[in-house]
């Protein structure tokens, strides 16, 4: 059974930084494509970035270009996402998901297992 654990969400101030991890574990991830999500206070659920574990290339909401950079070890079977410049509309719960595949999905009902989420708040 897939499992995906976040790590690493906390309070920050604007212009900080924070890196976000998820473990994952179940399964071979060779195949897989892993995505982290957000969902803030009274707001839908939505994309953020995504890798492909076998090749590693990745796609990013253009909210978070060139602030976001999500990464892999393949060793240890997590997945990162390194938050620079962090501002408040940031502040959400932080969601690490997974599918087989290798294209950069970034529909959430395209993705079969979840963790847990990780809050990340930024004050202003």
């Amino acid at each position: 059974q897939v499992q995906l654990v976040e790590s690493g969400g906390g309070l920050v101030q604007a212009g900080g930084s924070l890196r976000l991890s998820c473990a994952a574990s179940g399964r071979t991830f060779s195949s897989y494509v892993m995505g982290w999500c957000r969902q803030a206070p009274g707001k839908e659920r939505e994309f953020v970035s995504v890798i492909s574990w076998s090749s590693g290339s990745t796609s990013y909401a253009d909210s978070v270009k060139g602030r976001f950079t999500i990464s892999r070890d393949n060793a240890k079977n997590t997945v990162y996402q390194q938050m620079n410049s962090l501002k408040p509309e940031d502040t959400a719960v932080y969601f690490c998901a997974a599918r087989s595949g290798s294209a950069h999905y970034t529909g959430l009902s395209q993705y079969d297992y979840w963790g847990q989420g990780t809050q990340v708040t930024v004050s202003s």
